[in-house]
């Protein structure tokens, strides 16, 4: 069935979304799957996704009173209870900066992370109209929600900005890091976000198992806490969570904590092999998106 072709005749499709620069649609052909295809089909639809993100950045601070407010609001409430119970009653270490600023930046990538899961994993389903009678790279609505949470890390980072100056801490060149940093986290929550937007349309049990799981993995990833305080193989089993290498290097890059280490190695690699399988399984999975949301 030529989607295009109805989407046409039916006059729903924007032009944006028969861009003629568009790469050949291949839902329904085993040749699309190769995770390259994949690269260059998010490429060629990044207009679109743009569109996507700013229609969700619209929607989210339309009838928003406070507005940007609530950005800062949350990882600064977060930290206040995180300073006094992790900090001023268990007495956890803060790796030798003052423990406000440690937890403020386990929450700013935590914050990130759990935001592009959160709305990168109903994305599909919150556009089914879009997913049955229009022609678009699939990928391209959970890869939307990439962006928004962006602009809310911005505008985190100079409230971290203002807590560093005030704790007088600073790390240096370490700053020159904050790249690779972000791409690892994008890439982590991605690959986290492709596997869970692909099963939420089959299963819709997903879309309310997310958020509690999120709230039980913030308290299984080194946020409020450095995971410097396991060794050994116990370190190295935590390390398999692919939140960690991120958290830790975020660190290491903006207070100058003690390199991660081979944890980092093994986080990272864990990162991967979820964004990689996450890519396949929802290339393989794409072709029934239509038939079942």
């Amino acid at each position: 069935m030529d989607v295009g072709s109805s989407g046409r005749s039916a006059g729903i499709v924007s032009p944006v979304l028969l861009d003629d620069s568009a790469p050949p649609w291949r839902e329904n052909t085993a040749s699309g799957v190769g995770d390259e295809r994949s690269w260059a089909a998010l490429w060629h639809s990044r207009e679109l996704i743009g569109y996507f993100a700013l229609r969700d950045l619209k929607l989210r601070y339309r009838q928003a009173v406070l507005g940007v407010v609530w950005v800062v609001a949350q990882p600064i409430a977060s930290v206040a209870v995180f300073t006094l119970v992790f900090s001023e009653l268990a007495g956890i270490s803060s790796e030798g900066v003052p423990y406000p600023v440690f937890a403020l930046v386990g929450m700013l990538t935590w914050t990130y992370f759990s935001s592009v899961v959160l709305t990168g994993s109903s994305a599909l389903v919150s556009n089914a109209s879009l997913v049955t009678k229009v022609y678009f790279p699939r990928m391209a609505a959970p890869a939307s929600g990439l962006l928004p949470p962006a602009v809310d890390l911005g505008i985190s980072l100079l409230l971290f900005a203002a807590v560093a100056v005030y704790y007088r801490v600073f790390s240096g060149v370490r700053l020159l890091v904050l790249p690779i940093w972000f791409l690892m986290l994008a890439g982590t929550a991605f690959g986290v976000t492709l596997w869970l937007s692909a099963l939420n349309v089959r299963y819709r049990d997903v879309q309310h198992a997310v958020a509690p799981v999120l709230q039980l993995w913030l308290f299984a990833s080194p946020v409020a806490y450095p995971a410097t305080l396991l060794s050994g193989w116990q370190e190295l089993v935590y390390s398999i969570n692919p939140v960690v290498g991120v958290l830790e290097l975020g660190r290491w890059a903006l207070l100058g904590t003690p390199w991660p280490g081979w944890p980092l190695l093994v986080s990272t690699a864990s990162a991967a092999a979820v964004l990689v399988g996450g890519l396949r399984y929802f290339n393989r999975a794409q072709r029934s998106f239509a038939d079942v949301i």
